[in-house]
């Protein structure tokens, strides 16, 4: 069996529709505040879905140059705050003595808002008025680039998009190329700026997102609640520093936990509709991975979106995992706060459970009110709560059946 360096997670940087920064989004999740709200980027009065999990007083040019912010999609601006709080928290020092062994891998879908931007401006004004810096900012490649540019490091640079299960994709592979010695220090994760109105009308179209709560946006998210409707759309952006054990020893890092397993699988079933069997195969593929068992695991960050399908299948796929053993795990969806942030879901949430182990705390599933026979599980109700917890799982599972999980434990 090949000997594996332990991977580690040294720092941490979000932002999100409830905070600016890890910090504020984390002591927002403890204490279950929504951060959906009625839509502004664009006048939703005719659409039938008219709230979503917008960030709130994120002005990009407070936060960065006026040169990078103006260069860069949003979904790039939300990547670049991100990754230099997770640098700053990890207390990185970049140099020529390092520069070469730390890569960037952040997924997104790409920036929708300048597409729409453009073809406004297409339809008003002609082709020729089309900026051609639309070309950078629109990538689903142009977070990692910028992140990469910024702060000047010359190792591994991807994106990669697998619909919902991007970020933990990110990560996880984050993980698989420090283990084969192509980097010793990863900033990894993944960002998202969906909220357009393109974007909300075909998901709206397509049932996937909730219609009957715009009068009280905060309500909206309800993730396995038998009045579940559908998932709030949000944006955001979630990164981990992630560091090869003995490269953070060397230089006297403040470990936080370990990233002892990623794993993936795919449904093959359907475009949207999601497969028990497919997601629990995720989950065992990384706790063998991990060298665990079903004992081990402490607490799941589900992927919970919040629709009455998604629900039931993660609630029915943790169970042919778990068996009994899943009614004593607390399992809990913070895009009931949130809301949904697509390619940035499994990064904030995977932060999210990196902080649960920190501080022996987990973060609520809010709004959850009715109870649904066939969402039978623990799922922390409305309020935060302590617990010891050495081992977590993320859970995220893509649109169109691709299924990313991974293992956190306490560091030791």
């Amino acid at each position: 069996m090949v000997d594996f360096p332990k991977v580690v997670v040294t720092g941490i940087g979000m932002v999100t529709p409830v905070g600016l920064d890890a910090p504020s989004t984390w002591e927002a999740m403890r204490a279950g505040r929504s951060g959906t709200g009625p839509i502004t980027h664009f006048d939703a009065s005719s659409f039938d879905v008219q709230v979503a999990g917008e960030l709130k007083g994120f002005v990009p040019e407070d936060l960065m140059d006026r040169r990078t912010a103006h260069r860069s999609g949003r979904h790039t601006q939300m990547a670049v705050v991100a990754a230099r709080e997770a640098v700053t928290s990890a207390n990185l020092t970049i140099d020529e003595s390092n520069r070469d062994a730390i890569g960037v891998m952040i997924a997104s879908s790409g920036s929708h808002e300048t597409i729409a931007a453009q073809d406004h401006i297409i339809d008003e004004r002609g082709p020729g008025r089309v900026d051609p810096l639309t070309v950078p900012r629109i990538g689903q490649y142009s977070a990692a680039v910028r992140v990469g540019r910024l702060l000047e490091v010359r190792g591994p640079n991807s994106s990669n998009n697998s619909a919902c299960a991007s970020g933990g994709d990110a990560i996880g592979q984050a993980l698989n190329m420090m283990r084969l010695g192509y980097a010793d220090c990863i900033v990894a994760g993944g960002s998202e700026a969906m909220v357009s109105r393109v974007v909300i009308a075909a998901m709206s179209g397509l049932g996937a997102l909730v219609k009957t709560w715009n009068h009280e946006p905060e309500r909206a998210s309800r993730p396995f609640d038998a009045k579940r409707g559908g998932f709030v759309l949000g944006e955001g952006a979630g990164i981990l520093i992630l560091e090869t054990e003995e490269f953070a020893r060397r230089r006297n890092a403040s470990i936080i936990c370990e990233l002892a397993s990623a794993a993936w699988s795919f449904d093959a079933t359907d475009d949207a509709a999601p497969d028990v069997d497919g997601q629990a195969l995720a989950m065992k593929r990384a706790m063998t991975a991990a060298g665990l068992s079903i004992d081990d695991i402490d607490y799941i960050n589900a992927h919970g979106t919040g629709t009455q399908l998604n629900d039931k299948a993660e609630t029915a796929a943790v169970k042919q995992v778990f068996g009994e053993r899943a009614y004593g795990i607390p399992v809990s969806s913070t895009k009931s706060m949130t809301g949904h942030l697509a390619a940035a879901a499994g990064a904030v949430e995977a932060a999210v459970s990196v902080l649960t182990i920190r501080d022996g705390v987990i973060a609520p599933t809010i709004n959850y009110e009715f109870p649904d026979p066939n969402c039978d599980l623990d799922y922390v109700p409305n309020k935060s709560r302590k617990a010891d917890v050495e081992v977590a799982m993320s859970n995220a599972f893509g649109l169109g059946g691709q299924n990313s999980s991974l293992v956190f434990r306490r560091y030791r």
